[in-house]
């Protein structure tokens, strides 16, 4: 069956980058993945955050936050709603956790990266939108701070991706649309590092179970789709 938007079972939708759309944030990156656009900023604070200062750990820290704008769906959410948003907060987390796992906190030095990640136009993805976009801010912060000295090394080890699969109409796919994510039997989530290693898997069969050969294959059409979005993050990076 053909899916809504005509594309192949493991054809992403069209990506770009965007890099230094912010005059003022040391990175950002504006990418889109289809209808999903994300703008991702990244900012330096030359502390550490509280709470490391009070337990008197060393090295750096990175962090993020996940909203989306008011009128990023179909319909207007309002701007209290979204503050008080339970999976905006979850995301948030999942994309802290993502970054923080290829950065040498220890190198980073006492520094914290502050990651926002607002979300312009919603159409599926979300959150592997902000993933990928977010490393490019990141690294474009980084690379500020080693050209200012406030870093003497790359604390960064490598580049990491993610993606979004799952099963629809009985059939695996990779990069789900909106239209596609409603009706999904299967939604997963791929973060990937360089050279195909996982860091985290969400996946949940939302209509019944599924087994790990379907599984399986969806991670390794992830994996392929992750070194392509890596490949595009180190161009837009040169």
């Amino acid at each position: 069956m053909l899916r809504p938007s005509l594309r192949k079972p493991n054809q992403m939708r069209p990506v770009s980058m965007e890099t230094a759309v912010n005059k003022w944030a040391e990175g950002s990156c504006l990418i889109k993945i289809g209808g999903t656009h994300v703008l991702c900023t990244a900012s330096v604070d030359f502390n550490q955050p509280t709470w490391k200062r009070m337990q008197h750990k060393t090295g750096g820290w990175v962090t993020a936050d996940y909203s989306m704008l008011p009128r990023a769906t179909d319909m207007r959410k309002s701007r209290e709603s979204l503050l008080n948003d339970k999976r905006s907060m979850e995301i948030s987390r999942m994309i802290g956790r993502a970054l923080r796992s290829v950065v040498d906190m220890e190198a980073l030095g006492k520094n914290t990266i502050y990651i926002d990640c607002d979300v312009i136009q919603a159409d599926g993805g979300t959150r592997c939108a902000a993933i990928t976009g977010g490393f490019v801010a990141m690294s474009l912060a980084v690379r500020w701070m080693m050209e200012n000295e406030r870093l003497m090394e790359n604390p960064i080890r490598e580049h990491i991706a993610a993606v979004s699969a799952g099963i629809w109409n009985n059939e695996l796919i990779l990069d789900l649309d909106y239209e596609e994510d409603h009706d999904a039997e299967m939604d997963a989530n791929f973060v990937v590092a360089e050279g195909g290693q996982f860091i985290e898997v969400q996946s949940t069969g939302e209509q019944h179970p599924f087994d790990k050969s379907q599984l399986g294959e969806i991670m390794d059409m992830a994996a392929v789709a992750a070194e392509k979005l890596i490949n595009l993050q180190k161009k837009v990076l040169e």
